[in-house]
């Protein structure tokens, strides 16, 4: 069992680094017959990529799987470091022992480039933090980690509608910035369903060994006719006049949603868009002020005329 393993990752090794290295020359470089290596790609073949594509054109490793052995999980990591102990020290060749040592040094060298990776990303992407608390801590580095390697988290997270502190179990998913913030989505175990959290108001993040699967999750289905980031119950279609003085700019602007956009001979701009969220979608019109017109749907054009009157109340007492 012993000479099998350290022959698999001579394997490996030959495979990465002479890629298309044919079956015939790895038998040579292991000692064996060829049949074994034909039994041995078979078993690689489970846990890599390996291919070939044709009578004699030798084996290769699809996509950046050279990373491996060393890109392990964690729980990879702890079941390799406790190999020797299950080995009969008797039997094992020699320089199994450095060989090993190796690949765990590499590996532990691999895991702090990246996290020192990671910890660079997040200093890159400057965060604010709520108004209502004087330090935030910044957790992008644990979410993106934790993400990238599909493990779950558990956190302290301030909720705005019981403006309270709640322990949560999250699946993370995605990170999706909007208007200079972030949010995470996924799973939350607490209330067994997809939900959207804002980075600044986790209070503590820990990264757990639990591994999870997002199933069938797609998050363009997910945020399908979401103007911003809080997805709504009812599809409204609206549309919107330009003004030509804006109407360039509006094409330029980067949605997550596909409008209908339409040149009118004035120079003015027909926008149309279905979303779910009627509120976030007037809260973006209202920026440009007089040169956005709501044509349709009526109710929204009336809506935001009675807001109107109240600011007008409002500012001439």
């Amino acid at each position: 069992m012993t000479d099998k393993v350290i022959r698999i990752f001579k394997i490996i090794n030959a495979i990465q680094s002479n890629p298309g290295i044919t079956a015939s020359a790895l038998a040579i470089r292991c000692e064996v017959n060829i049949r074994t290596v034909y039994r041995d790609l078979e078993i690689i073949s489970h846990f890599a990529p390996v291919t070939n594509e044709g009578r004699g054109t030798g084996y290769k490793f699809l996509g950046k799987f050279f990373l491996y052995p060393l890109d392990f999980s964690e729980q990879e990591a702890l079941a390799f470091s406790l190999l020797p102990s299950f080995l009969n020290q008797d039997k094992i060749p020699p320089g199994f022992h450095t060989a090993y040592d190796k690949v765990m040094g590499t590996h532990l060298k691999e895991k702090s480039k990246q996290n020192g990776i990671l910890e660079n990303i997040a200093d890159i992407i400057q965060m604010g933090k709520p108004a209502y608390r004087k330090k935030s801590r910044n957790f992008l580095q644990p979410i993106i980690g934790a993400i990238l390697e599909q493990r779950s988290i558990r956190a302290v997270y301030h909720s705005q509608s019981r403006n309270a502190l709640t322990q949560r179990e999250i699946d993370p998913y995605y990170l999706i910035p909007r208007d200079q913030r972030f949010y995470l989505i996924g799973y939350c175990h607490l209330k067994q369903a997809i939900r959207t959290f804002r980075i600044s108001r986790f209070q503590e993040v820990e990264v757990t060994d639990r591994s999870f699967d997002k199933g069938d999750f797609n998050i363009k289905k997910y945020l399908k006719n979401t103007w911003s980031i809080d997805r709504g119950s009812k599809n409204i279609k609206f549309r919107v006049r330009f003004h030509p003085e804006i109407a360039r700019y509006i094409k330029e602007e980067e949605l997550f949603v596909h409008p209908w956009m339409s040149d009118e001979n004035d120079g003015s701009l027909l926008f149309e868009v279905t979303v779910n969220n009627e509120k976030e979608f007037t809260k973006w019109i209202l920026q440009y002020g007089p040169n956005a017109e709501i044509l349709e749907p009526a109710s929204a054009r009336e809506g935001l005329k009675v807001q109107l009157e109240q600011w007008m109340g409002l500012y001439q007492k």
